[in-house]
């Protein structure tokens, strides 16, 4: 299957300032989340060509309670994709059902509820994504158990906020997004 995308793309990743310095001034890698939630599994998250989403979406977080962002900043980086499980690719959208369809299975035969993607309060873009973290996760078990390459980055496409005009398909906040579980080149 044909998955490695032949570029190199510019990825920007939302975090604190000291991250950012951290990176740049200190020589540290950054570390993948591994949320239950996250949108592309685990990884190191970064926007495609978007550093002004990037600096939006490390804005949104800096303004919840919790969060370790205090002062929003933007790391710029040149990803190589490699083994790429492209979400906006027909094979990989079909080995992701695959993967949905044996991960319900599992659930089901064993009788555990599968974890659900869900919003935050009136916010209706699924932020917390449980369930697609889950599938997502799964295939990469399933793709070591039976001996296929890993993938290298994870590429999907997300519409959020609200529509740019009455009954439009766009979004405000449409963007590719990537979880990179690879070395920045």
């Amino acid at each position: 299957m044909y998955t490695k995308l032949p570029n190199l793309i510019i990825g920007f990743h939302g975090c604190d300032l000291s991250t950012k310095k951290r990176v740049l001034y200190e020589h540290q890698m950054l570390h993948p989340s591994t949320n239950d939630y996250d949108w592309l599994g685990n990884g190191i998250y970064f926007w495609e060509h978007n550093e002004e989403r990037a600096l939006q979406w490390a804005q949104e977080l800096s303004n919840r309670k919790s969060s370790s962002i205090k002062q929003p900043a933007v790391i710029g980086a040149v990803l190589d994709l490699g083994n790429c499980l492209n979400l906006t690719d027909s094979r990989c959208i079909a080995a992701l059902k695959l993967s949905y369809n044996m991960l319900y299975s599992y659930f089901q035969m064993n009788n555990i509820k599968l974890p659900e993607n869900k919003n935050i309060g009136s916010n209706t873009d699924l932020l917390l994504r449980s369930l697609d973290c889950s599938v997502i996760e799964y295939l990469h078990a399933y793709n070591d158990t039976i001996g296929l390459p890993s993938y290298d980055s994870v590429r999907g496409i997300f519409l959020e906020g609200q529509p740019l005009y009455p009954n439009s398909g766009f979004r405000e906040k449409l963007t590719f997004r990537y979880a990179y579980v690879m070395s920045i080149v």
